[in-house]
């Protein structure tokens, strides 16, 4: 497999000019110093509890976030700076998005046309249609004529027709049946067989391990760990963050373990370390920020994960 980045976030921060009372104004921090990147030819799957910033970080890949966001760090697409122009230039063409809500379908076109807009081509919606099983008639429908789960895959289609390099899906299987989540996933895995590269947003970590290269696990705005997906695979020892390590065991075949506490809310983050509140493994080293280190063929960011 390449070692090629199609897309590099660096140390992203994403933040809210948000009103109080009367005019006050204050900043609302809701992704800080995050950092990932997706390789040519890799399916990247990003985990984590909602809330921990997974869909605003493709908001920022794509620059559709709202006017009052504030955006620091770098991103860079093959290599070069991604800007707003470039953004512009580049999204739903190179960089195509399979949204979390079926309301991103133009209510007042039918789909068949919404679907043919991304590549012009009639031949080819037909044949990704009949794939994820919509009968031919669909392509007259509109959005509002469709249950959800032929909405969703009619969302999965606008992205996956085209020549994108980088596919971000957000919680692309939601309402579909078993059989039609497993199509889905295994275009997403074709495409990046091809040479794409496939974020994929989820909570269903079973179905991403089947299909995923690598996964990236966020925490309350931030990445803690990005590890092979056969780390996951191999057990609980082979992991690093003690945040990924309960992930782990919170996963139904593994016993559905909680552990205590809450994720921390955006407008009020603890200092140092933001797991530290509810890790059994904190010590006075986590009261200072720890940032993100190699460690085991992997990477984490935590003091004391050996």
């Amino acid at each position: 497999m390449s070692t090629a980045n199609i897309l590099d976030v660096r140390n992203l921060s994403v933040s809210f000019l948000m009103y109080g009372r009367g005019l006050e104004q204050k900043e609302l921090n809701v992704i800080s110093d995050l950092s990932v990147a997706v390789k040519e030819g890799e399916i990247l799957a990003v985990a984590g509890s909602s809330g921990s910033g997974k869909s605003l970080l493709a908001n920022a890949i794509l620059g559709i976030l709202p006017s009052n966001a504030r955006v620091k760090g770098e991103m860079l697409y093959c290599g070069k700076k991604l800007d707003s122009k470039q953004q512009q230039r580049l999204r739903g063409k190179e960089i195509a998005l399979v949204p979390q809500s079926v309301g991103y379908l133009d209510p007042l076109m039918k789909v068949g046309q919404q679907v043919i807009g991304a590549d012009g081509c009639r031949e080819k919606q037909e044949a990704v249609f009949k794939k994820y099983g919509l009968a031919d008639f669909v392509k007259k429908l509109y959005p509002f004529q469709l249950s959800g789960g032929m909405a969703r895959r009619v969302l999965v289609s606008t992205a996956v027709i085209g020549d994108a390099k980088l596919i971000i899906a957000d919680e692309p299987t939601p309402g579909l049946s078993k059989e039609i989540a497993q199509t889905a996933m295994g275009h997403f895995r074709s495409l990046a067989d091809e040479g794409c590269a496939v974020m994929l947003i989820t909570h269903d970590l079973d179905l991403a391990l089947a299909y995923a290269d690598r996964i990236a696990v966020f925490y309350a705005g931030t990445t803690v760990e990005i590890a092979a997906a056969k780390d996951f695979r191999a057990g609980v020892d082979a992991l690093r963050h003690p945040y990924t390590k309960a992930l782990w065991r919170a996963m139904p075949h593994n016993g559905f373990q909680p552990i205590e506490g809450s994720q921390p809310y955006a407008g009020d983050l603890p200092k140092g370390c933001l797991f530290a509140p509810r890790c059994p493994q904190r010590t006075e080293a986590c009261e200072e920020k720890p940032s993100m280190r190699p460690l085991r063929g992997g990477e984490v960011c935590c003091s004391n994960a050996t």
